[in-house]
């Protein structure tokens, strides 16, 4: 087999099975446990085939080897891509404001966001604001709208039970 396309097969393999890692490892912690198995059976059969495949005819190349650990390299960078904009999640968003006014409560609950305030030592407001991914930069936006030098907090949430999300 001609080695540069050898080398093109085992990088874009490469490029694949590793982005069905990241996305497994993904749902892993999400909790979805059959799509997880599922992805991780398509998985390890593509990498045992590319691995039998590049060990079987690599013979001294070295752009066998760069091939391979070159498509792992770009496979984590598209995997982690994919897995960002496919799957959902929530976020809890903690913002410190400047200032204690509480029109900023009416502008976030008018933009359509659940928002709850909590008064804090220094005279400033801690906002507690859960949203889609999805809606975050338009979150963030309107905070820096509101508030250029608020302390904006972000963090993965796991679970959320009732409570207000934006539903555009």
């Amino acid at each position: 087999m001609n080695t540069l396309v050898l080398c093109l097969k085992i990088f874009f393999a490469r490029v694949f099975d590793v982005t069905l890692g990241t996305t497994r490892m993904i749902l892993t912690v999400k909790e979805k446990r059959v799509y997880a198995m599922i992805v991780g059976f398509i998985e390890v059969t593509v990498w045992f085939l590319v691995a039998k495949e590049a060990i079987t005819n690599a013979g001294n190349s070295l752009y066998v080897v760069f091939s391979y650990a070159g498509g792992y390299a770009v496979g984590t960078f598209v995997g982690s891509f994919l897995s960002s904009k496919i799957i959902d999640g929530k976020l809890k968003v903690q913002v410190i404001t400047q200032n204690n006014d509480l029109d900023v409560l009416d502008k976030i609950k008018d933009a359509g966001f659940g928002v709850s305030a909590i008064p804090t030592h220094d005279n400033k407001l801690m906002l507690i604001i859960e949203v889609d991914k999805k809606h975050y930069p338009k979150l963030k936006k309107l905070i820096d709208k509101i508030d250029d030098k608020a302390f904006i907090s972000v963090n993965e949430t796991k679970y959320v039970e009732k409570g207000y999300f934006q539903k555009k």
